[in-house]
């Protein structure tokens, strides 16, 4: 059996410590490599597409028409409205019967950016009734009781 003996020197030490610098850098270089490759490969090729589209927007100048009224005597409830449109030109009315019986009605229009310009007119007369009073001095419900002297 051979013994060899080494004799390391100051030198010998640099270039062991240069050659296991250079074997971590290419691991280090090798490692980086993998991990390029695999967050490549990982990306999606394409962005992911959805199956609904949404609509076109439709931007068709409005137009419209449209009214109603009622009129309950039990309740002496009357009112209507009626409004038309077609792109920016808006006319209409409103009425209602107030409670002291005159018909307030409202006629209106809006042109554009004009802004709403309304007139106001008023049938008939006011009237304020007298109230009657329906009640009289209040009534005992009960029968006072009889003084009894022992």
């Amino acid at each position: 059996m051979s013994h060899r003996k080494h004799n390391f020197t100051r030198e010998t030490y640099v270039k062991i410590d240069h050659t296991n610098i250079s074997n971590n850098s290419n691991v280090l270089q090798v490692l980086a490599l993998a991990i390029l490759v695999v967050a490549t490969v990982a990306l999606p090729d394409s962005p992911p597409t959805y199956s609904y589209s949404a609509p076109a927007p439709s931007y068709a100048p409005a137009k419209y028409d449209f009214n109603y009224a009622v009129n309950d005597q039990p309740s002496g409830n009357d009112f209507g409205h009626e409004e038309a449109r077609d792109g920016d030109n808006t006319q209409g009315s409103y009425y209602v019967l107030l409670p002291d019986g005159r018909l307030q009605r409202v006629t209106y229009n809006v042109n554009g950016d004009s802004g709403y310009v309304a007139d106001v007119t008023y049938e008939g007369e006011a009237r304020y009734p007298t109230p009657k009073a329906s009640y009289g001095p209040p009534q005992p419900s009960y029968k006072p009781p009889t003084p009894s002297y022992a």
